[in-house]
């Protein structure tokens, strides 16, 4: 756990202290962060770890298509652009107003999304059973424009806020489960590693696989769970629809579901973790290092 949580616990807290320092320069901002965070010194100017490389592109490398591909919605575009339709979940509705959601039209079960932003998310399993007017309100603290990035990810300002209505996934093996969430690390268009990160809103936990499903034993800030869990039988078509997303980036991670016998997109992150995280062993950090080409 980075030391920091332990001295104060409140993640709202957190933030509001990590603000106060948002007028200090990129470079120097992400300094501190990455030292309060992993313990470690950044090396921006000859970078070698996946975590440095990745504040490295915060500062030297944006593109309009990040934002684009960023954009919980916009990124269905590109998805069918890349000849990938089919792997769109079913869309509800998007909104730049709250007020403007017929929640009577609505299905009794569907997700509600923040189109530009992380954990923004509301999962609705019984529409009867929610508070409206209180989801309305958290809706329109979603629609606030992004006033910068304390983490410096400056591509997610670019995005006009929406709100982005999809059905609800659900595993019909496993109804009452999280499904499990297969977020694939690609470097110039090829799936390196798998994460899979299971029962995310209760007893979290993670696990990293090569692309032949070999567990790796590697652990972040999110435990592992051991060498139990079976070879998808969609891994294939999963890394395939991976490589197709990831091509034109130097590095980026696709996130995708299999259910049912079916790829369903869930989304794609350039700076996964926000490029502060501790890898063990800490070799693992530098391995894939190894793999990140910076676009210089």
């Amino acid at each position: 756990m980075e030391f920091y949580k332990t001295i104060i616990k409140n993640q709202r807290m957190r933030f509001k202290i990590m603000r106060i320092f948002n007028f200090l320069p990129d470079k120097m901002m992400l300094k501190l962060l990455y030292r309060l965070k992993t313990g470690r010194k950044l090396n921006l100017d000859n970078p070698k770890r996946y975590t440095e490389k990745l504040q490295w592109c915060k500062i030297h490398y944006s593109t309009p298509l990040m934002s684009k591909c960023s954009d919980k919605f916009e990124v269905r575009e590109y998805i069918q652009s890349k000849g990938c339709a089919n792997i769109l979940n079913e869309l509800y509705g998007v909104f730049s107003d709250v007020n403007e959601i017929d929640f009577n039209k609505l299905p009794n079960s569907f997700v509600l999304k923040a189109n530009n932003g992380s954990g923004t998310n509301v999962f609705v399993k019984d529409k009867n059973s929610i508070n409206i007017e209180e989801v309305k309100r958290e809706l329109k603290s979603w629609l606030r424009p992004k006033k910068g990035s304390v983490y410096r990810e400056m591509h997610y300002c670019d995005i006009e806020p929406k709100i982005v209505i999809e059905k609800l996934l659900k595993d019909n093996n496993n109804p009452d489960e999280s499904i499990n969430d297969y977020k694939f690390l690609c470097f110039n268009g090829e799936a390196k590693y798998v994460v899979l990160d299971v029962d995310r809103f209760s007893k979290h936990k993670r696990n990293i696989y090569d692309t032949q499903w070999n567990y790796l034993g590697i652990d972040t800030d999110c435990r592992s769970f051991g060498d139990v869990v079976p070879k998808p039988e969609g891994l294939e078509e999963m890394l395939k629809v991976a490589n197709i997303l990831s091509r034109d980036f130097p590095a980026v991670r696709v996130d995708l579901y299999w259910i049912d016998g079916r790829v369903y997109f869930g989304e794609m992150t350039f700076f996964p973790w926000s490029g502060f995280v501790n890898f063990s062993p800490d070799n693992f950090d530098f391995v894939m290092g190894e793999k990140f080409k910076l676009p210089i």
